[in-house]
C-alpha cells in the first residue's frame, strides 16, 4: 500500500486545473514543495476529472479492495474443505 498524500483530491484537481489555465507545472511545484514527477503522476490520475469524480473513483477502488479480499478468503476456505473432505473435485 503506497504512502498517503499530504494533499487531498480536491487540491491535487485544483493544481491541475491551474496547470490547464496557463500556470507552469514547476512553478506549482516549487509552490507546493512536489516534484515534478508527482505532478506528472498525478495529471495522469486526475486529468480531466471533478472533484466528485475522483471521490467516487476512490471509494469504489476502496470497494473493490474489500471485494477482492473477500473472493481470497473464499477461496481459501474452498480449498481447505476440499483437503478436509479428502475429495479430489478436479
Amino acid at each position: 500500500m503506497g504512502r498517503k498524500s499530504k494533499f487531498s483530491d480536491a487540491q491535487i484537481i485544483g493544481f491541475i486545473k491551474e496547470i490547464e489555465g496557463g500556470a507552469t507545472g514547476t512553478s506549482i511545484a516549487r509552490r507546493e514543495g512536489v516534484s515534478l514527477e508527482a505532478m506528472s503522476r498525478w495529471r495522469a490520475k486526475f486529468g480531466g476529472m471533478t472533484v466528485s469524480d475522483a471521490q467516487e473513483k476512490r471509494r469504489l477502488e476502496e470497494e473493490n479492495r474489500k471485494l477482492r479480499g473477500l473472493v481470497a478468503q473464499y477461496a481459501l476456505d474452498n480449498e481447505s474443505l476440499k483437503a478436509a473432505l479428502g475429495k479430489k473435485w478436479r
